[in-house]
């Protein structure tokens, strides 16, 4: 052999081994990053591990972690993005989408996924035997949907009646396998049931067939597996992430958090207020077993508004839940990107203004007690949940702040069956406060708030026609954003919406409560944000060390 091709054969020989190393080491970067285990706790059992009857929090949380969904809204831009669907389309009059998938995706048993699993799901999901809470957000009116498998790349559904925002209800939905064994056990996203210990713990293991890589052709999840424990106490939950036994909290209370911040401050977050609100209301309904001049002034809009003004939410704000929280200004959140109003300005508290508002009513001021025209002392109840602190404490901050424009107001706490069943069954209660928690962006998840028609109009329940004009719009606004197509039309009805709820003041929004997280500095890639579920909503590329 000539020196040359001894040279030139050296040469090949380097190269495939250097080639294999870069193999080598490209695999064992990979195997390195899958190898970790993240643990956090579940403050409940869940109730099923079947995605399509998921009501619970712990059983929406296995579902985010192990379902494969065809459009996954980014939880930190809030934009929808692909998942096992490439593309879609919706039809203008939105009732249709179409779904082109991505080829070559295998369930985590290796059964293969095609449109024939969407379209399964989708009827399962739609089956009124199954009485699916994700299945009813698409349900706008009578009917079957129906479900066209045009390729086993692409499948067109088609459903009675206009649902809005229909793309962005699929991140709900986790798609199952028509012909796998193993039913809703075989999934399509990062993480797989391997073990249940009821009471105890639901350990995840990595979905060996999930279709993800990131951006250098490492296959993702990067984490081996996830085990959740099962704890509903929070000071052991607590002590656990200071002692290092889990890795992360999802969401703290105001007071646990400064109480970590206060030993540990790397392990905290704040991200900002969230969709979640804190709000009271009158009863307005008039079969209510309550006096009929208390009926009157809280069918006023001017009583309404003058209590409204003379709240401080500011100081409930830094008080109750120090300073992680912000004063209300409405119905949405700020947090809500899209579709919060940013012409509504926030409530000035005024005792003046407050007594202006009062005035235009008959109300009068005799010796620091409110009067209505007829004489009578304006005095009320509030009923809020016993055992919640933060609403025992904003319910005497109302107490105190209304005493300073004549109002006397009693704090009643009721377990919250007794408070419920007042609310919804016998109307036996002049003011409740609560607070809503709000997972989706989109206002079609509202509708059974505010329609009048709905039992869920907490101020008048299941009116059978709408009782004022103001509400008779609202109906109207909500129906026309629920059937428009372009957003900015949907937009513009809802913006109303929310000046209506604001003038009127069904409810008296108070504030809405902070984002509060924590995570282990071992924990890398997280980033925490204000939607659910805000610390580990990029999962798959979550890493511990």
């Amino acid at each position: 052999m000539s020196p040359r091709k001894n040279w030139q054969s050296m040469v090949t020989r380097c190269g495939k081994a250097i080639a294999l190393a870069a193999l080598c080491l490209s695999i064992l970067t990979g195997s390195t990053l899958a190898q970790g285990l993240l643990r956090f706790c579940l403050r409940s059992e869940p109730k099923t591990f079947d995605p399509l009857k998921v009501e619970d929090d712990a059983s929406v949380a296995i579902r985010y972690l192990t379902g494969g969904v065809l459009v996954r809204m980014n939880r930190q831009t809030q934009v929808l993005e692909p998942g096992l669907a490439l593309s879609w389309k919706v039809s203008k009059d939105s009732r249709q989408i179409t779904f082109k998938l991505r080829s070559g995706v295998s369930f985590s048993d290796g059964t293969p996924f095609s449109a024939e699993d969407v379209a399964y799901t989708v009827q399962q999901l739609m089956d009124p035997a199954l009485h699916s809470a994700t299945g009813d957000a698409f349900r706008s009116g009578p009917g079957k949907v129906d479900t066209k498998i045009i390729s086993p790349a692409e499948i067109l559904i088609t459903f009675p009646a206009p649902v809005a925002g229909l793309d962005r209800q699929f991140d709900q939905v986790a798609i199952l396998s028509a012909h796998s064994a193993k039913k809703e056990m075989a999934v399509l996203g990062p993480f797989m049931v391997a073990d249940y210990k009821p009471g105890a713990t639901v350990l995840l293991k990595r979905n060996p067939n999930y279709w993800k890589s990131d951006e250098h052709g490492r296959k993702l999840p990067y984490l081996d597996s996830i085990q959740l424990d099962i704890q509903p106490n929070r000071d052991v939950e607590t002590l656990r992430l200071k002692r290092g036994e889990i890795d992360l909290i999802n969401s703290l209370d105001s007071e646990y958090f400064d109480k970590l911040a206060s030993t540990s401050p790397n392990l905290v977050h704040d991200a900002g207020a969230s969709l979640d609100s804190e709000q009271m209301w009158f009863n307005e309904v008039a079969k209510a077993p309550i006096p009929a001049y208390k009926k009157a002034w809280f069918r006023s809009a001017n009583f309404r508004r003058a209590i409204s003004e003379g709240i401080n939410r500011a100081d409930m704000a830094k008080i109750v839940f120090r300073g992680h929280a912000q004063p209300a200004l409405g119905p949405v959140s700020p947090a809500n990107k899209f579709w919060f109003n940013a012409r509504l300005k926030p409530e000035t508290y005024s005792t003046d203004a407050a007594l202006k508002s009062l005035q235009a009513d008959g109300f009068r001021l005799e010796n620091g007690v409110l009067k209505d025209r007829d004489g009578n002392e304006v005095v009320f109840s509030i009923l809020t949940n016993s055992g919640n602190k933060y609403r025992e404490r904003m319910a005497a901050m109302i107490q105190e702040d209304l005493q300073k424009i004549g109002i006397h107001v009693n704090v009643v706490t009721l377990d919250f069956p007794s408070l419920i069943e007042r609310m919804t069954q016998t109307f036996d209660y002049e003011a409740v406060l609560l607070g809503l928690t709000n997972v989706g962006l989109d206002p079609n998840e509202q509708m059974n708030v505010w329609l009048s028609s709905s039992e869920n109009h907490q101020w008048n329940p299941a009116e059978k026609t709408p009782e004022t004009a103001w509400e008779a719009e609202i109906d109207k606004l909500m129906r026309a954003q629920s059937s428009a197509a372009d957003p900015k039309k949907r937009k513009e009805s809802f913006d109303r919406v929310q000046e209506i709820a604001v003038e009127q003041a069904p409810f008296i929004y108070l504030v809405n409560r902070n984002a509060l997280s924590a995570v282990a500095a071992n924990v890398q890639g997280a980033s925490p944000v204000i939607l659910v579920p805000q610390t580990y909503w990029n999962v798959e590329r979550l890493s511990v060390k």
